[in-house]
């Protein structure tokens, strides 16, 4: 086990090392410019520039959140990859094209700039302190993301991964800028589409090949194996559309869009482009396969650990060799990611917020540094707040559809030849911002992504200025014509025949809610408790001595998918209090006193202690008891789904890991004239034991 995990500690430096590597090596090329600094002179390579755009773009996506959606979904994840896909295609075609030829000939750096034609305009600077504060906290919580990669995989602490990754950003910037995180993302995108290849193939065996692993999701619940998710209070139509815009919404990311301005011409965002959906195609089909295949292998995960299935997986599928390359691979990659952030927010503030520091390298560079050092502040604080860490990622959501909402309608405004003034754009940005979040607040994020009402809002917006607002041209559709009403009405029916037939699908074919596993309902729970012995020994402890002991899980075989719900320590213990002297004839002055023996038990953030005391005669026994399920769950229960039954009862790997036993002796004498008593500790007997818990879930019917 110790040999294990050295090798997965040597495998993960090793690679790390060479990700460094290949980021510093972009100093050898790189010029001290800030144009060469923040879209590598406009000179990248079409292969590189898409390789890390497949990076930046799918990085903590793909590897967790896309993950952990397929586990729960199952099938009806598709329709997220696919038209998700077809979104980003559209953003290629067009709205790259407008960019990088608008990048190119205005000199723009930043996306915020974008959104006017003159340079530090209101709009421009609004754009850019809405980029700013939203990918200044994106950035923070993939040093987090870094951080509990590093303690599932390697046990250590959250914030010794968050310094580490702010030493590596600062280290890339510095180096080379965008140069060094896109050729640290190409070789981390290479080394991990090998590794996800091997996992995929390993589990995909493992579950017994692809009919296997069908029969096994259906199995555990037929939703898994429907192209539909049930109960949608959309429907299915609007569910999709917020796929495709959240695609389309890629052309909003100021750190995606940077990768875009480092190419020559359109001829090399053309090829880039060839090499982005070649890329990124192979990757989504093995993410996919391997989601799935966690919810067979680790059914234990639960809807609460769905997101932690890929490095898990690659823990008990993969050699410690292969497991250290998987895990420097998601390390690089969120790093490479927060990189990306912090120079895309340095791009905004000097460009667009204070323009006077466009050409000044050095104070570039004292930026990057600021919005680094604040990224990580912000990480570090929210490892003292408890529960901070998903208002963050909250807020990564936000600002991921938030962004989408504010650009991308602008862009294509834009690109129709329509130039709104300042308050105009400014009210379409903030329309979109606002439309994200009260939708996500209202909670229907689960059934529309925020995709749909950020751009709708913006668009409306867009169209009630031009129809009322006299400053603003009456046209929306800028250098083209209104369509007449005859062509209107003829699309206005064939996206109603579209949206009526994916309905009927959905009808059709989405399983009976009834057979969600998150849908309220009663239920029979039959639990079957047993109990593994984990250690036991005895120890004569002395007066006011600890007796200390630690143990791992690792020591124990067979044991990782067993769903560890508590442990005990059993202790036996007698009393050897002894007396002599001729007063010990008198009545009572030969009776000992009890003396208190405690027993702690600590296990990750559970602990309990308790206190028995001996006696003369026949042994005492006591037990200290520390469990971390909900008991109540257990029998008949209402109200509740079966997937809160589920994170009740399982322990999602909760009791896996290093245990500390702590064992102490309080003395008590009797005494008596001419009676001297002798105690000095007792022989403690001790028996260490997990508790494992299996039970059965039965939907109770009228």
């Amino acid at each position: 086990v110790m040999a294990g995990s050295v090798l997965l500690l040597g495998s993960f430096l090793l690679f790390m090392l060479f990700f460094a590597g290949v980021g510093l090596a972009s100093m050898r090329v790189k010029e001290d410019t800030t144009d060469d600094y923040l879209v590598a002179g406009r000179g990248m390579h079409p292969a590189l520039a898409a390789l890390s755009a497949v990076s930046t773009w799918n990085s903590g996506y793909m590897f967790i959140g896309f993950i952990g959606f397929i586990f729960i979904n199952g099938y009806s994840a598709i329709w997220i990859a696919v038209v998700s896909t077809i979104g980003q295609l559209v953003a290629w075609i067009w709205l790259y094209k407008y960019i990088q030829k608008e990048g190119e000939t205005r000199g723009i750096r930043s996306l915020s700039s974008l959104v006017s034609n003159t340079t530090g305009s209101p709009e421009a600077k609004v754009a850019a302190v809405l980029s700013v504060i939203f990918l200044s906290i994106y950035a923070a919580a993939q040093l987090t993301a870094g951080g509990i990669a590093l303690e599932t995989m390697l046990k250590w602490s959250p914030t010794i991964g968050i310094l580490i990754g702010f030493v590596l950003v600062v280290a890339y910037c510095y180096a080379g800028g965008i140069r060094a995180s896109i050729w640290t993302d190409a070789a981390q995108s290479c080394v991990m589409i090998v590794g996800s290849t091997i996992l995929c193939y390993v589990a995909i065996k493992e579950s017994g090949g692809f009919s296997g692993l069908h029969d096994q999701l259906n199995s555990i619940e037929p939703a898994m194996v429907s192209l539909f998710p049930s109960g949608l209070k959309f429907g299915a139509t609007l569910w999709i559309a917020a796929f495709f815009l959240g695609g389309l919404g890629v052309a909003g990311q100021p750190q995606v869009v940077s990768r875009v301005m480092t190419l020559k011409d359109d001829k090399a965002r053309k090829q880039a482009m060839v090499w982005f959906f070649v890329w990124q195609t192979p990757f989504i089909i093995l993410m996919f396969l391997i989601g799935l295949a966690c919810r067979v292998l680790l059914p234990e995960l639960g809807t609460s650990g769905a997101e932690t299935g890929l490095p898990k997986l690659a823990m008990e599928q993969l050699s410690p060799f292969l497991g250290g390359l998987i895990l420097a691979s998601i390390f690089a990659a969120t790093m490479s990611t927060a990189d990306s952030q912090v120079l895309a927010c340095t791009a905004a503030i000097t460009d667009d917020i204070r323009p006077q520091w466009s050409q000044d390298h050095k104070t570039t560079k004292k930026v990057t540094l600021a919005v680094a050092a604040f990224a990580t502040v912000i990480s570090l604080v929210g490892q003292q707040l408890p529960g901070f860490g998903d208002s963050v990622f909250s807020l990564v959501v936000l600002a991921v559809y938030g962004l989408g909402g504010i650009f991308v309608p602008l862009l294509l405004v834009r690109m129709a030849g329509y130039e709104p003034d300042s308050q105009h754009t400014i009210a379409m940005m903030m329309a979109a911002m606002t439309g994200v979040i009260i939708w996500t607040l209202l909670g229907f994020g689960e059934d529309v992504f925020p995709s749909v009402p950020g751009m709708g809002a913006a668009f409306a917006t867009h169209f009630l200025l031009c129809a009322f607002r006299d400053s603003s041209a009456d046209n929306p559709f800028g250098r083209y014509t209104v369509p007449a009403s005859k062509p209107m009405g003829i699309g206005a029916a064939v996206v109603l025949l579209l949206a009526a037939s994916v309905e009927a699908s959905y009808l059709a074919f989405s399983p009976d809610p009834s057979e969600s596993t998150d849908v309220a309902g009663t239920y029979s729970v039959s639990a079957n408790f047993e109990t593994i012995e984990f250690d036991n020994g005895g120890e004569y402890i002395a007066d006011g001595d600890t007796f200390t002991l630690d143990l791992s899980t690792d020591s124990l075989t067979s044991i990782d998918n067993r769903n560890i719900v508590g442990a005990k320590i059993v202790m036996t213990y007698s009393e050897d209090e002894s007396s002599a002297g001729l007063g010990c004839l008198a009545p009572g002055a030969a009776n000992t006193e009890p003396d208190t023996i405690t027993g702690m038990l600590m296990h990750s953030g559970f602990n309990n202690s308790a206190s028995g005391q001996n006696q003369d005669g026949a042994p005492s026994t006591h037990e200290t008891l520390v469990e971390w399920y909900d008991a109540s769950l257990i029998g008949n229960v209402s109200g509740v789904s079966k997937d809160e039954i589920n994170a009740g009862l399982n322990s999602n790997g909760a009791g896996l890991g290093d245990y500390s036993i702590e064992i102490s002796v309080d003395v008590s004498t009797g005494a008596g004239a001419g009676c001297p008593h002798t105690d000095d500790g007792e022989n403690v007997d001790y028996t260490i034991e997990l508790l494992i818990l299996d039970y059965t879930i039965t939907e109770v019917t009228a």
